[in-house]
């Protein structure tokens, strides 16, 4: 195995060593990775937890209060764990169903069960050649390199430098199996409100993604593209709602529907610039733009988060009512059968080395890089860290 230190692509696997942009040779996988973001699963957790997402900040606990309190709303207790277990299994499920033998195990960046663990489960059990699934589908520093640099941390914490390779797939904003179930919520909500008599000049789509510094946004994707403002992380979001937008044009017999991409669960100083606009601030601002009802879609996570359930279910639904607003707040992939077909689809594009040509996306942009670019989604505050999944830095 080439040393990673060696490799202009740390801990790859030799088809993947060369940091070619895409990886179109076969590779025999021996397990798959879900790698994700994890959550508290009790009260008692959610301060440990919550410390261990803001490791290095210096954040002491009486501010890590205000936030746990979206936490003690709904008893302490992050939904992100239980969907994943749902989703290990759908995957485990759907990996049966197509006669593929690859077990999968799961790990978080932040609570138990961890990364490290899942890796040292997965050598201990005589697998070697490992593709982690993240389940974040966009460009920026915490969506895409932190899970890079989590991998690398996994892998040298558990001391499997020389035992273990480790690829990740593509980042999937714009796999049809993941947009799918953001088009199926859209059209319904609007369906359901020209049934209702409202004009669909006067319902207005809200894209609704977390919020990031906007140093983070301008670095996010290869360096040597001009993205525009917010970087690839905005480009990207766009060009799936445009997507969405243009073919929801069969549910309204072409009618442009109004729409805007919008920003949520903003944290930080508030002298550091985060993506705006806000998506409470632009609900208030809806009536006298002559909406009568909006629909909120949370474009930018893969399941009802703790930012679904407490930024847009209580917080945007709230504002929407203050609004005198119809308001509804669109489904998450979750385990869609599209959305989990598309995942092990995707992990089929590198067992199989499927050239890039063939690859399914349903924007221009895509299909993304397998290899990160040098540079990609770089943190400033945090400078580069080794990163499995692309070329150093």
């Amino acid at each position: 195995m080439t040393a990673p230190d060696q490799s202009p692509v740390p801990f790859a696997s030799p088809a993947a060593a060369s940091g070619a942009e895409f990886v179109e040779t076969p590779v025999d996988y021996d397990a798959v990775v879900l790698a994700s973001f994890g959550g508290p699963e009790g009260q008692d957790d959610v301060i440990p937890f919550l410390r261990n997402v803001t490791r290095g900040r210096g954040i002491p606990d009486e501010r890590l209060e205000e936030v746990a309190h979206h936490y003690r709303h709904f008893g302490g207790v992050s939904p992100i764990n239980e969907q994943n277990r749902q989703l290990k299994a759908a995957l485990e499920a759907e990996l049966a169903s197509r006669g593929i033998d690859l077990p999968v195990y799961w790990g978080n960046r932040n609570w138990a069960p961890y990364l490290e663990d899942a890796f040292a489960q997965a050598a201990e059990d005589g697998h070697r050649t490992l593709l982690v699934l993240a389940t974040s589908a966009y460009s920026s520093y915490s969506s895409d390199r932190q899970y890079r640099e989590d991998i690398a941390r996994a892998i040298t914490d558990a001391g499997l430098e020389d035992r273990v390779t480790a690829d990740k797939v593509r980042l999937f904003f714009d796999h049809p199996g993941f947009v799918a179930p953001f088009q199926e919520g859209v059209d319904a909500a609007v369906a359901s409100f020209l049934e209702q008599g409202i004009a669909a000049s006067d319902i207005h789509v809200l894209f609704s993604t977390h919020s990031i510094p906007t140093a983070d946004a301008e670095r996010s994707g290869p360096r040597d593209v001009d993205w525009g403002e917010g970087g690839a992380y905005v480009a990207q979001h766009r060009a799936v709602a445009e997507h969405i937008v243009e073919k929801l044009g069969a549910v309204t017999g072409g009618t442009t529907v109004p729409w805007q991409l919008v920003f949520q669960s903003r944290s930080g100083p508030p002298t550091q610039p985060w993506l705006e606009p806000d998506i409470n601030d632009v609900i208030a601002e809806l009536p006298a733009a002559g909406a009568k009802a909006v629909v909120i879609v949370p474009l930018g996570f893969v399941s009802d988060h703790m930012e679904v359930l407490w930024d847009l279910d209580t917080e945007a639904i709230e504002s929407a009512q203050e609004a005198g607003l119809l308001a509804v707040r669109t489904p998450t992939p979750g385990i869609h059968p599209a959305f989990v077909s598309g995942l092990i689809d995707l992990v089929l594009e590198r067992v199989e080395g499927t050239p890039a040509a063939q690859r399914p996306h349903v924007s221009a942009l895509g299909p993304w890089y397998d290899i990160a670019r040098p540079g990609d989604c770089e943190n400033v505050r945090l400078g580069f860290k080794p990163a499995a999944s692309g070329l150093v830095p």
